[in-house]
């Protein structure tokens, strides 16, 4: 079966190199981290991941969208490999995944705009934490992720030209289910002015197993600009069965401001993270305690190269991940890159307790390679 599904993909990669307009990028990565244990407990992975982008325009208002990544890795790289990609191929030295990201279509008319399929679907103008974007949780420790898809279907009428309404739609999390269940359908309107935005939604889950009666969810995000650029992102998570107070928000607000003519930016956000919210771990989420800091300034040192400190704090438990990030364009469409974690808690200084952002490694570090073609 295998071997029939490889060679359909092949035809239709095909097609689509000969009709399709397509672009992509590789990235191969090195990554290295040192346990607490030291040197002794030293992982070392190798990586090298692709992603296809193919775009076809059909007569004049509508246009089909493609993507997907080929992966292969070792190492360490390689363990969590069959968490992302489900079925993996081993070779002699390596494992290799293939992953649909993207498979759908757009129409676009005057004051009417469709897409449906696998796609993006993103809330809210919060850079950090995405509070409201609660169909892609982020974690701002991993710095290249790319948002995963959804299937599903919007549909965004525009009744002025700062007004927009969206009916939003997104399947299950279990692609398996068959009775309805999980499914969230849902409303946003969101609003522009030259000084800023305001985005509000409802959505609603369907009763799918613990949840008898569904979950509603509600979402409130605002950007302005000023002197700073100001950012206010909110989303509440409403179980009827079970009304939990502030333990249901996951809110996020920030301001972000550029010096030197825009070559120093400074970014900061801070998060509440509720622990029956949309960025909890166990509900799509990462993150266990309720109290987090980003911070990151980013110097760009000329036009090629730009320098990166960052951190991130946990108030709860007094963990603590600073990073730098370095990169660098050879020439264009070549760069390099290098990020660099010092995982720290209590137990890194002498403590007993083990913090969230600490964890078993006492030194990350990657360098990257990116070519865009």
């Amino acid at each position: 079966m295998k071997k029939y599904l490889l060679i359909l993909f092949i035809m239709l990669f095909s097609c689509i190199m000969l009709f399709a307009d397509w672009s992509g990028v590789m990235d191969n990565t090195i990554n290295y981290s040192v346990g607490q244990g030291g040197i002794d407990t030293q992982n070392f992975g190798l990586e090298a991941f692709a992603n296809f982008r193919y775009q076809v325009r059909t007569r004049e208002m509508a246009t089909f969208f493609a993507s997907f990544n080929l992966v292969v890795a070792s190492g360490s790289n390689a363990q969590g490999l069959s968490l992302l990609f489900g079925e993996t191929a081993i070779g002699e030295n390596y494992a290799a995944g293939i992953e649909l990201e993207r498979l759908y279509f757009r129409v676009s008319g005057e004051s009417i705009r469709t897409e449906a399929g696998l796609l993006r679907m993103s809330f809210g103008y919060s850079q950090v934490w995405g509070s409201t974007d609660f169909l892609n949780p982020r974690n701002p420790l991993i710095i290249n992720a790319r948002p995963r898809g959804v299937l599903g279907w919007h549909s965004s009428m525009f009744l002025t030209d700062e007004l927009r309404l969206m009916a939003f739609a997104a399947a299950p999390a279990n692609p398996i289910l068959s009775d309805g269940g999980g499914f969230i359908p849902g409303l946003s309107l969101d609003r522009l002015w030259d000084t800023g935005s305001l985005l509000g939604f409802y959505a609603f889950q369907t009763p799918n197993g613990p949840l008898k009666q569904g979950m509603h969810y509600f979402g409130l995000s605002l950007k302005f600009d000023l002197e700073l650029s100001f950012v206010v992102d909110a989303h509440y998570s409403l179980n009827p069965e079970d009304i939990n107070g502030l333990d249901g928000l996951s809110a996020s607000a920030g301001f972000d401001y550029s010096f030197l003519e825009g070559d120093l930016i400074i970014l900061t956000e801070y998060l509440y993270n509720g622990s029956a919210s949309v960025t909890a771990l166990g509900n799509g989420g990462y993150w266990q305690n309720e109290h987090f800091l980003y911070g990151s300034a980013l110097y760009r040192i000329d036009d090629f190269t730009t320098f990166t400190l960052a951190a991130m704090m946990s108030f709860d438990d007094l963990s603590f991940r600073p990073m730098v990030i370095v990169n660098h364009e050879l020439f264009q469409g070549f760069s390099m890159s290098l990020n660099a974690q010092l995982p720290l808690d209590q137990k890194s200084f002498g403590g007993s307790k083990a913090g969230e952002l600490g964890g078993s490694s006492a030194f990350i570090f990657s360098l990257g390679a990116r070519l865009r073609f």
